[in-house]
């Protein structure tokens, strides 16, 4: 009887676990939208990580730095996190599973820190 409750404890306890909520940082160069091999495989990385939890969502955040022209930082910011995506499908990843957040241009994370995509394998 002992061992029963054990084992339904751990049963338990496992469906309340959530899944991984894994970040992976994708880098561009200033100005640019193109995945160089560095990034390429961190992108492919993320997408393996994501087809061990077919349930999760993979959101896409975008990042671009405030220059002269908030408008075309923006789209920057789009541009990056569309680029990501589209490599993470063309790895395997369903689209339907890709949340795309383009963040408003900013300076507030340095001058590297604002040329990036962050990638997050989240609980549904």
């Amino acid at each position: 009887m002992r061992r029963l409750s054990l084992v339904l404890g751990l049963c338990l306890l496992a469906g309340c676990t959530t899944g991984p909520s894994r970040k992976y940082i994708v880098f561009f160069t200033r100005d640019s939208t193109v995945l160089e091999d560095p990034a390429r495989l961190v992108v492919t990385h993320a997408a393996e990580q994501a087809a061990r939890y077919p349930y999760s969502v993979v959101n896409v955040e975008g990042y671009a730095a405030a220059h002269g022209d908030l408008s075309a930082d923006a789209l920057l910011a789009i541009d990056r996190a569309r680029r990501v995506s589209a490599q993470l499908v063309a790895d395997g990843v369903s689209g339907n599973r890709i949340r795309q957040k383009p963040r408003a241009p900013s300076n507030e994370d340095g001058a590297v820190g604002s040329r990036r995509v962050e990638i997050e394998i989240a609980a549904p």
